[in-house]
């Protein structure tokens, strides 16, 4: 086609095509939609290009893809960056790639353009081994792109995008209505954050209402609460678009940016002082429960405990944290939750838990008080004798440094679980009050008398006896006699005991790195 009587002016006053370079970027960023910016800020939300610059160091974001638009004709020129910001910068000078949604253009439905261009960053960040951030904020795949046989083909992922053996660290950020694509990318990463009063799911509530005829709403659907509660799918919760870009350095802080390299070591600190003493916090008597998380506060240096999926089956914490400046994943049992018991959400937990750890060479710490797994109907209903086998079968496959505690009691097939006798610890140690068992005496009483009591003429006095036998016998002195056990230590030397165990496992560098043999495991099962 001949070049017009201003197309060659054009190119005569600007030989270079430099301005014409800058008219086209100044376009991108002008075309983004006002009215959409604005409902953005209304809700108290960032734009895309706000979330990357608040999360970036200043000048850092190098973008990829800029000029890019819709391969449709008719979407072309509304389309700016075809709805996907990608590119690499750096977080507290550590080089990172990082994708945002920009639901100002066509409500960050992706298009075709846009989601290669956002799975070719993916794939690149693997393949440099570079931490990768997503933010997500749109309702999956553009209609008409995907429709027709030609348009869903076009739409899937190549084998080598979608497979994922947590090489590089991944995490993925809900930060508004997340269908299908978003949705995609958060079960691909190693930590999943969701800002309150987003929704995350397979289809948004038209979608169902189209299909199936049911009606809900986007929290009910997918808002934080089903995901903290109810699916375990998301690891931490943030208030809003800033508290979701602070936690990321944070994270970042304790993983390496790939497979190929050590957990960071920071600064030794000295643990929060005004938790109070251990003993003063927990209670000598088993059966009155306590605050695990301050007594885990009164262990780990301070300020590094971050707790992953607080709200789904509390009756296990996992939490990752430092020990001397050491990166350390810790599994403890919560007596203030089901008595420590723990149930199906918390084998799957744990199993989601130790392959993170595994996978980026992060020890493991497993810390004892539970009265054994929870044992319901309703547990068996979800499966669980095959969580509790999938849990130990994490736990052997796993090669980080393994260390336990038995603080107050360890009953039953738990025990095995947590990392107890002959189940490959680093060190296991025990508190001279620990209690170990099949199962707890107050329990065995009734199992293994209680019809003889009824006949007994003095049964308060052989529960008593009984009960006397038991206490001898589950207490860790004839275990610590057979070599079963350690070390059994000083309740107030807790902390020192852990780090010189912990730098006895770190002593070899072998021994530091992992096998990875859970790096391909999913991320729940």
């Amino acid at each position: 086609m001949d070049k017009t009587k201003k197309d060659v002016e054009n190119s005569l006053n600007d030989p270079f095509g430099i301005d014409e370079l800058q008219r086209r970027k100044q376009a991108v960023l002008d075309q983004a939609s006002e009215k959409a910016r604005i409902r953005q800020h209304k809700k108290g939300r960032l734009t895309a290009r706000e979330r990357i610059q608040q999360l970036l160091d200043p000048d850092s974001f190098v973008e990829r893809g800029m000029l890019a638009h819709s391969d449709l004709k008719a979407a072309r020129e509304k389309s700016p960056a075809d709805g996907k910001v990608c590119g690499q910068g750096s977080i507290e000078g550590k080089a990172v790639c990082v994708s945002a949604d920009d639901v100002s253009v066509m409500a960050g439905a992706g298009g075709r353009v846009g989601y290669k261009k956002e799975y070719e960053l993916q794939l690149y960040a693997q393949q440099r081994g570079l931490p990768y951030i997503h933010m997500g904020d749109g309702g999956g795949a553009r209609i008409p792109d995907i429709m027709g046989a030609t348009g869903m083909m076009t739409f899937t992922v190549p084998v080598n995008h979608a497979a994922r053996n947590r090489g590089n660290f991944m995490a993925t950020v809900i930060m508004g209505e997340c269908y299908g694509g978003p949705t995609w990318k958060a079960c691909q990463s190693d930590i999943v954050i969701q800002v309150k009063g987003t929704s995350m799911a397979v289809s948004g509530p038209p979608v169902l209402a189209a299909a199936t005829k049911e009606q809900v709403s986007p929290e009910e659907l997918g808002g934080w609460e089903v995901h903290a509660k109810t699916t375990g799918l998301v690891d931490l919760f943030a208030e809003n678009d800033q508290h979701a870009l602070e936690i990321i350095p944070q994270l970042l802080s304790y993983f390496p940016p790939n497979a190929a390299e050590l957990p960071p070591i920071a600064p030794a600190r000295e643990p929060a002082t005004e938790e109070g003493d251990i003993l003063e916090l927990v209670p000598q008597d088993a059966r009155k429960t306590y605050s695990m998380h301050k007594v885990l506060k009164t262990l780990v240096d301070a300020d590094s405990l971050l707790e992953l999926k607080p709200y789904f089956d509390g009756s296990l914490i996992t939490a990752l944290a430092r020990l001397d400046g050491k990166v350390v994943g810790i599994l403890a049992n919560n007596p203030k939750v089901m008595a420590g018991a723990m149930g199906p959400g918390a084998c799957e937990k744990a199993m989601s838990f130790i392959s993170l750890c595994d996978s980026y060479h992060i020890p493991l710490l497993f810390i004892h008080d539970t009265p054994g797994f929870y044992v319901s109907k309703a547990a068996e209903m979800r499966k669980m004798p095959q969580k509790i086998m999938s849990f130990i079968d994490a736990i052997q496959q796993s090669s980080v440094p393994r260390l336990s505690l038995i603080m107050r009691k360890s009953y039953g097939m738990a025990h095995c679980n947590m990392v107890g006798a002959r189940m490959g610890a680093d060190s296991l140690l025990a508190w001279p009050k620990a209690e170990i068992s099949f199962m707890s005496p107050l329990v065995a009483v009734e199992v293994v008398l209680g019809r003889k009591m009824k006949e007994s003429a003095h049964p308060e006095a052989m529960r008593d006896a009984f009960l006397q036998e038991m206490d001898k016998m589950n207490a860790p002195w004839e275990a610590a006699g057979a070599n079963l056990i350690d070390r059994i230590i000083d309740p107030r030397e807790t902390r020192q005991e852990l780090i010189q165990a912990l730098n006895l496992a770190l002593s070899s560098d072998t021994h530091r790195r992992s096998a990875r043999h859970l790096s391909n495991w999913p991320r729940m099962t």
